[in-house]
């Protein structure tokens, strides 16, 4: 049971840090707005709140003496998962105040990049907040108050992650893989069944079908050849009058 819950709540982390990472891609771009800014605080916010979750569950269970060597082995396991997550998320809201500043949207001091990222980010994050609509409340002033909360937070997750390595003493070399890398890629898993779970990134896009493809396919070759043919004859008509008229 305690596994099982671990796995979701690190599975949930691990999707809104994904989400957060796709938001602040379209920082400084065409894409980026006042309400892309306020995205990024409330998925930044949930990611914190899950991984004090993630934390607080995997330290209790690793300082319990009574678990069995093979439990443990997993929960080593998922907490270098869950350090790994962490120091993304770490990275990634470096990035975002440095981007951030470098593109104030109150008083923009340099044009948006040209991308070629278009459109809105809404669905993504209100994929990583898990609901169907979000509703924006930020002030005009985001640009300036975020920034220094963004500094405040950076600082709160290192410290949290130093106090994590004291707690727990977990070598990452020492924890063996389970699957091989890449493995998570090919498979056709769903996610989980966490509230904040299923978040998918990328959908995929529509096959078409096989019989269609070879019909085009084949038409396609079929008019390559008779244009070719066209093509001699012309030649052949054109050189006949040129011998004739010379």
């Amino acid at each position: 049971m305690g596994k099982d819950e671990c796995k979701t709540m690190l599975d949930a982390l691990n999707k809104v840090t994904a989400c957060y990472r796709h938001l602040v891609i379209a920082l400084g771009s065409t894409s980026d707005s006042q309400n892309l800014r306020e995205e990024l605080k409330k998925t930044r916010k949930k990611a914190q709140e899950l991984a004090v979750a993630n934390r607080t569950k995997l330290t209790s269970l690793l300082k319990d003496k009574s678990i069995s060597k093979e439990d443990r082995a997993e929960y080593e396991r998922l907490w270098v998962l869950f350090s790994s997550s962490m120091e993304l998320l770490e990275v990634d809201m470096k990035r975002s105040l440095e981007i951030g500043q470098d593109f104030p949207t109150k008083v923009p001091t340099r044009h948006f990049i040209q991308t070629g990222m278009t459109g809105s980010t809404t669905t993504v994050a209100a994929r990583a907040m898990s609901v169907q609509n979000m509703k924006y409340e930020a002030d005009s002033n985001i640009d300036t108050v975020d920034l220094r909360d963004l500094q405040t937070e950076i600082t709160q997750v290192s410290q949290m992650m130093e106090e994590m390595e004291m707690k727990v003493q977990v070598a990452p070399w020492a924890v063996e893989a389970k699957q091989e890398a890449g493995a998570e890629l090919k498979s056709n898993m769903s996610v989980g069944n966490s509230s904040v779970g299923v978040i998918s990134i990328c959908e995929e896009e529509p096959k078409e079908e096989e019989g269609g493809g070879s019909r085009d396919s084949g038409i396609a070759s079929v008019c390559a050849v008779f244009v070719f043919f066209v093509i001699i004859a012309v030649a052949g008509v054109l050189g006949y009058l040129v011998v004739n008229m010379s």
